[in-house]
């Protein structure tokens, strides 16, 4: 059966220095745009019935540099709003809020895990549709594709946060017996 393919983005200035980056629209730095070809090595000859994209430029460019024909731009693959948080690391947060998580509060001025979880929702049921013809790639971010991957196997938003996602690996959301699974994850390109 087909696969949804996710690839994170490759490394921007932000992610290297674990800075909340949702809506600010980031480059790629020299190391991710490296990062990015070798995830379009890993995924050469594989073909895509959709490619399904982030609009933030390091996601767009990240599929350029690994080779994949974007057929879809959606807001719903953009990155968790992390609002007031945004640009802030989660230490940072954590002196004045010491028993914050992302995963059960989300963040003031942005997105909760429950608003994240419907864009996902909405993401995965468009990928459905182009199963049956074949696979789809999604390209996005690191907790956005960890929320995909909590859904895909029946967790609520939060069991994203037991799945770690670094910059440009792989995971693939396969199928067993019919049955949705992770087919792999975190697969370094």
């Amino acid at each position: 059966m087909a696969e949804i393919v996710l690839v994170r983005h490759g490394q921007t200035e932000w992610s290297a220095a674990r800075r909340h980056t949702s809506y600010t629209d980031l480059d790629l730095t020299p190391v991710g745009e490296q990062e990015a070809r070798r995830a379009g090595e890993r995924l050469k000859g594989r073909e895509f019935a959709a490619v399904i994209s982030s609009p933030r430029r390091r996601a767009a460019r990240t599929a350029e540099l690994a080779g994949l024909a974007v057929t879809e731009t959606t807001e719903d693959l953009a990155e968790w709003h992390y609002g007031d948080y945004e640009g802030i690391t989660s230490a940072t947060i954590r002196e004045t809020r010491p028993s914050w998580s992302l995963w059960t509060d989300g963040c003031p001025g942005g997105e909760s895990p429950s608003e994240v979880g419907e864009r996902l929702d909405r993401v995965l049921d468009r990928a459905r549709d182009h199963l049956d013809r074949g696979d789809v790639a999604l390209i996005a971010h690191g907790h956005c594709l960890r929320v995909a991957g909590a859904r895909w196997i029946g967790l609520p938003p939060s069991g994203g946060g037991l799945l770690r996602l670094d910059t440009a690996t792989l995971s693939a959301l396969a199928f067993e017996h019919g049955n949705p699974v992770i087919g792999f994850w975190n697969a370094a390109a």
